[in-house]
């Protein structure tokens, strides 16, 4: 038989702040109260009742000299105000989370904005948030605040500020949101839920469809206990709500070989032991060691300090900041700026709740019991350690290119500035280095410096190696008449180097045209992508001899497909002779209009009717395809009316 504990069962950090303020004000000798019961709980309610903590209902009831704890829901400025005026000292155990949302309402009000709470009225956590403003607007379903708005005139230009009780469900909250979007203009949300409570719900939902039984430990009178039990008896028949160990009964789990335990937001660490033991001797699996209230409240606080890594659960992701459990007294955040390194990565992309994740402490405030952390810069110390054995590795890694400098390049790589110089940066001596800017790029870290905070990295080294690997590729397939895709890479006045994958190859000026031309350049330009294959190679030289034009772009093979004798065509006069004019017909084709057929009548030189450039109508009249020499006339289609006519 196994017995499973859920990770989240017992305090949550707010309630075990407030718990361990009690203890240490307790343990300095002076009188201390509680503005209502520190929490739901009366083992912990009467454990203090011994240490002499006394529990008041009102702040009148509070004596002068008293040592007044305000516990984690937090409670109205009016009560403040009060506690003052009567001169009694006032530990503020109010959650960090609460806190929060009593700025926010109030500056909400001096912004002239009417906050709109979505939560029960009568909780204790929503009256302290009411008493934070003059005015304010609470609702405990989206019905309620649907009602409010069709009472209200001038509706879009009503300025508000909505927030929601901690403990408030997700579902509630959304549909709350997605109805005021509609409905206001003038609106401002703040996600204030607690993502601790719905995350301890989660789990036990989920523990309890894979177990057979559950045990869940908390006060009866508790809601959120209730709550807990509620979810778990819709996927196990076999649910027990104890309110400690006592209450077990061993017959009740015989036949039983998977027990899970979870327990309310109150219930002490002591008590879920203690219930643990039990269920341990009852299935004979080996008992956990029984220890102190102080023992087990001593393990929940832990002393933070700058600089420090520690471990937490994500507990919700709100609009500004990611709130994690450290399970310590402190209330931690993530600003969304400190999560990664990558301003476009949003939180929820990389984080979800109920995730295990180690941060780096930034700050401690232990006046307001926050400790603001940083996922990011935990991830860098990270990295400066991973990039020592990249050098030492020659491990590829990839880099964003940020900027272009004097000397050359510089890349985020998982949040490190490498400079990459320009010697280093597969750029051409003179090339546009700017255009490399925004670039995601493969390289190798060649030196670290942690000290001096320098790296450096090297894009040719990792184009060098591949650009290796494709030549010994190339060489052991290479054949005459192979085929390539490659990309021009220089001119001379003999060809075109072109670059076959990591191996350059020379097309010859006669290989790269039909037609007669100057240079290579009348065909191809550096850069150009082009089609080549293979006509002969040496592996000891190295060289390669490619052709670019093939029997397809033979204009006379075109020609031929294309015209037969007895066509019409366009074409051009593009040189005059004693005995006729050469017209070209298709680029590297041309035909002879014998100087009897430039015209109806006699002509003493062709240039009497013609001129060079003139765009003239000619039929083709024979083709002689072993010489390539083809007849055009111009008079027959002068003579072809009457033809027709006859």
């Amino acid at each position: 038989m196994s017995v499973r504990i859920a990770k989240s069962a017992g305090f949550c950090f707010g309630v075990s702040r407030a718990v361990e303020i009690v203890e240490q004000a307790a343990q300095a000798g002076k009188r201390v109260c509680t503005l209502g019961p520190i929490i739901h709980n009366s083992h912990v309610v009467r454990h203090f009742e011994e240490m002499g903590v006394h529990v008041i209902d009102r702040p009148e009831q509070a004596q002068p000299g008293d040592t007044v704890i305000i516990r984690s829901h937090g409670v109205t400025k009016v009560v403040y105000e009060e506690l003052e005026r009567r001169g009694v000292e006032t530990i503020d155990a109010t959650c960090p989370f609460v806190k929060r949302i009593h700025t926010i309402v109030s500056r909400a009000e001096a912004e002239g904005r009417l906050p709109v709470i979505i939560g029960t009225p009568t909780h204790p956590e929503v009256v302290g948030i009411a008493g934070w403003c003059r005015d304010c607007r609470v609702f405990e379903s989206k019905e309620a605040l649907e009602n409010w708005a069709q009472s209200q005139e001038n509706l879009k230009n009503l300025a508000i500020c909505m927030v929601s009780q901690t403990t408030s469900t997700e579902f509630l909250w959304k549909s709350c949101v997605d109805f005021a979007k509609k409905q206001f203009t003038n609106l401002k949300i703040f996600d204030t839920i607690c993502r601790a409570t719905e995350y301890r719900q989660s789990e036990a939902a989920e523990l309890s469809q894979s177990c057979q039984a559950m045990v869940v430990v908390g006060d009866p009178k508790s809601s959120n206990t209730g709550r807990l039990a509620m979810i778990c008896r819709e996927h196990c028949s076999q649910v027990f709500l104890v309110d400690h160990a006592g209450e077990l009964k061993p017959e009740d789990f015989r036949g039983v070989t998977d027990v899970g335990i979870t327990a309310g937001a109150s219930t002490p660490a002591w008590i879920i032991k203690e219930v643990n033991k039990t269920m341990s001797e009852i299935t004979n699996v080996e008992a956990v060691q029984e220890e102190s209230f102080a023992e087990l409240l001593e393990q929940s606080i832990k002393t933070l300090n700058t600089g420090d890594k520690v471990t937490g659960i994500v507990t919700g992701i709100g609009n500004t900041e990611v709130q994690v459990d450290l399970g310590t007294k402190h209330a931690g955040y993530i600003p969304y700026d400190e999560v990664s390194t990558d301003p476009s990565v949003k939180p929820e992309d990389v984080l979800k709740v109920g995730d295990e994740i180690e941060v780096f402490v930034v700050r401690v405030n232990d006046q307001e019991g926050t400790v603001q952390l940083s996922k990011k810069k935990l991830d860098g110390l990270k990295v400066w350690d991973e990039m020592a054995s990249w050098v030492e590795e020659k491990t590829t890694v990839e880099g964003t290119i940020t900027e272009e400098n004097k000397g050359g390049l510089v890349a985020n790589v998982k949040g490190i500035r490498v400079f990459i110089p320009a010697s280093q940066s597969g750029i051409a001596k003179g090339g546009d280095m700017s255009s490399m800017v925004g670039k995601t790029v493969q390289m190798k870290i060649t030196e670290v410096n942690r000290a001096r905070r320098r790296v450096i990295g090297s894009i040719r080294a990792v184009t060098s190696e591949a650009r290796k690997a494709a030549q010994e590729k190339i060489w052991a397939e290479i054949e005459n008449g192979k085929k390539y895709h490659g990309v021009v890479k220089s001119l001379t006045s003999y060809g075109a180097f072109v670059d076959i994958g990591g191996v350059d190859g020379m097309v010859h000026v006669s290989e790269l045209s039909w037609n007669r031309i100057k240079t290579p350049a009348d065909v191809v330009k550096v850069g150009d992508e082009i089609d080549v294959y293979v006509i002969s190679f040496d592996p000891e030289k190295h060289k390669i001899s490619l052709g670019y034009k093939t029997a397809e772009m033979n204009p006379w093979n075109q020609f031929m497909a294309k015209y037969s004798v007895g066509d019409v065509v366009d074409a051009k006069v593009v040189k005059l002779m004693t005995f006729g004019a050469f017209a070209e017909i298709l680029p590297g084709v041309d035909g002879l209009i014998h100087i009897s057929q430039i015209a109806d009548r006699r002509i003493g030189k062709p240039e009497d009717v013609l001129s060079e450039g003139q765009d003239v109508k000619v039929k083709i009249t024979d083709v002689d395809a072993e010489n390539k020499r083809i007849s055009l006339s111009i008079r027959a289609l002068l003579e072809q009316p009457a033809e027709d006519a006859e």
